[in-house]
């Protein structure tokens, strides 16, 4: 494994809302097919933590861990979906917009928030896990998955063009239906956390379950089983599903 690239520190939000089915649903975005990393792949939204996401971490962070990661969790998603959650007082619809299109801009977001006084509230943010893989792709990310209950009266979440074909709300079942019916496509690591956001009946019972798991980083291993190689992860981090033969965990 010395010939992987160093992974990049990364976070991603997952964002959970009521359905109408009574499942919880969860913001997810359908990546462009020319994107470097899991290209066409249904995620989460997210991406790297960046410097101004240090430095404001730690002018605001308050003893909360991963402080830089849970800023980068909410910058992105407003970037990429235009729903805009943690902060208060909840910014108004136009507020969003002009956030969202300053940050396609490249203005800091440290900057973004004092000129506006909106104040993140990182708390809201549960830490829910990390993942490490060590597959030979292009990029390489060390992400931490945080899990928050989306804003009230958000607008319909819209895709950023540079990255995403569509976002979308859905149930995780319903994810994982798609994919399973090649409808979709998903990364290994998304398909874990989607068998596991799939057994919460509500976002309580989510963060319930992350604080029975404390966050530590999953690194995937291959193991051989009669003759056939298998990509696995701990027993005991909070998944049902541990193991999936290589070949199909590396198709989807």
């Amino acid at each position: 494994m010395n010939d992987l690239p160093a992974p990049i520190p990364a976070a991603t939000l997952i964002l959970m809302r009521p359905g109408p089915s009574g499942r919880p649903e969860l913001l997810v975005m359908e990546r462009s097919k020319s994107m470097a990393f899991a290209a066409g792949a249904l995620v989460f939204p997210g991406g790297r933590i960046d410097p101004d996401d240090a430095a404001l971490g730690e002018r605001l962070g308050g003893g909360a861990g991963h402080a830089a990661a849970r800023i980068a969790a909410i910058r992105e998603t407003i970037e990429e979906t235009g729903i805009a959650p943690a902060i208060s007082p909840p910014p108004s619809p136009e507020q969003v917009t002009e956030l969202r299109a300053e940050l396609v801009r490249g203005t800091l977001f440290s900057s973004l928030l004092d000129r506006s006084g909106l104040v993140l509230d990182l708390g809201a943010l549960t830490p829910f896990a990390r993942w490490c893989p060590t597959f030979k792709e292009a990029r390489r990310f060390d992400t931490l998955f945080f899990i928050a209950e989306a804003p009230e009266g958000a607008a319909a979440p819209s895709a950023c063009e540079a990255e995403a074909v569509r976002t979308l709300w859905a149930t995780a079942a319903d994810v994982l239906e798609e994919a399973n019916s090649g409808r979709a496509r998903i990364i290994f690591p998304t398909r874990r956390n989607l068998e596991r956001l799939a057994r919460f009946a509500s976002i309580e019972e989510a963060r319930a379950d992350a604080e029975r798991h404390p966050v530590r980083k999953i690194v995937p291993w291959i193991e051989e089983r009669s003759g056939a190689q298998w990509l696995c992860i701990p027993q005991d981090a909070g998944y049902p599903v541990t193991s999936e033969l290589l070949e199909t965990a590396r198709r989807t």
